[in-house]
């Protein structure tokens, strides 16, 4: 699953790429993680824009204390489940997540180091993601997941639904089944770039960054 990526380019750049018409200045960091704020690229009348979000959608667990924070879910397994088809099936509620690089943790447990992975000759790409506003955060976005390409795969088995520049109009505007069918398909490893680090993969995080959430 993807708990970190980045957005090193100014929000200038973003907007270009998106071909947003008035980009806004958000108080993402470069390095961004789930309950925390990020990014995402909407669709509003019939143009593109950016606006800022909390990346993960808040979750109550039943054990959970009435004063407790909730839970962020901040990645999407099946576009399918109950939890997601609805907003799924609604162009409305789908976004475009910018992203330069996105990490998976290596290694053994307390010393795991990142891993981060890009797409080659794009400094700017596009997660396909879902997002919604909630009572907790106000607007709140999730990325949807895929079974892992050859490229990722000696790192871990499932990666982001990644798009290409041609397809962003198809996610944002499609029917449910062209959504769903980005979720099944194979992104070309070919394309993707590698770099392993020494970083340790807890060196940033914040104290205020909250457990993730899969469903």
């Amino acid at each position: 699953m993807c708990n970190l990526y980045t957005v090193r380019k100014s929000a200038a750049e973003v907007a270009a790429h998106f071909g947003v018409a008035n980009p806004i200045q958000s108080n993402a960091p470069d390095e961004v993680y789930p309950g925390t704020p990020g990014m995402a690229v909407v669709e509003q009348d019939g143009a593109r824009v950016m606006r800022s979000m909390t990346w993960g959608f808040p979750l109550r667990l039943k054990d959970m204390k009435p004063d407790a924070k909730p839970k962020p879910v901040n990645n999407i397994a099946d576009l399918a489940k109950p939890m997601w088809i609805g907003l799924a099936r609604k162009p409305q509620f789908r976004c475009l997540i910018p992203v330069t690089h996105f990490a998976e943790a290596e290694g053994p447990k307390g010393t795991k180091t990142r891993t981060w992975f890009s797409i080659k000759d794009e400094p700017i790409f596009a997660w396909a993601g879902l997002w919604r506003v909630s009572d907790e955060w106000g607007p709140v976005y999730s990325g949807a997941m895929t079974d892992a390409n050859e490229a990722v795969m000696p790192v871990h088995d499932r990666m982001p639904v990644l798009l290409h520049r041609d397809e962003y109009d198809r996610w944002l505007r499609g029917s449910f089944d062209e959504a769903y069918a980005f979720q099944k398909r194979v992104f070309p490893p070919e394309l993707m770039a590698m770099e392993k680090t020494s970083e340790l993969w807890v060196k940033k995080k914040s104290a205020d960054t909250q457990e993730p959430t899969f469903l």
